[in-house]
């Protein structure tokens, strides 16, 4: 067989292969996380989210906005030195983010099993 044959024919699967592929994936909300920072700030961003009295009094001040806690369970890096720890029968984890301003913050979580809870926002000095 000629190598343009075999070519088409290679070309022919391939162009078939992509177009299954597409279908059986087109229409789910697909993720990739396969590092334990991507699985957990995946996690708590779709689980019902809720602020404490403290984590609400905080963000009444002006330094630091809804938004910013949005960005920083997107963007931001977990620290699992001091997470994982149970606390009032959920998993707290830390997350290190910053915000618009460029300042750097720290954000309590509480993961519960159907719920996370900001417990605490701490805004870190500049040295």
């Amino acid at each position: 067989m000629k190598f343009i044959h075999r070519f088409a024919y290679y070309l022919v699967g391939l162009v078939m292969g992509v177009f299954f592929v597409s279908l059986v994936f087109s229409g789910k909300d697909t993720r990739c996380n396969y590092f334990p920072n991507a699985r957990v700030l995946n996690d708590l961003r779709n689980k019902p989210f809720h602020y404490s009295e403290k984590a609400s009094q905080i963000l009444a001040e002006s330094w630091i906005d809804t938004s910013d806690v949005k960005n920083t369970l997107q963007f931001g890096d977990v620290v699992f030195d001091k997470s994982n720890v149970v606390v009032k029968k959920g998993k707290l984890y830390v997350i290190e983010g910053k915000t618009l301003k460029n300042q750097e913050i720290i954000l309590q979580v509480i993961n519960y099993e159907n719920r996370a809870v900001l417990d605490d926002i701490i805004k870190v000095k500049k040295e």
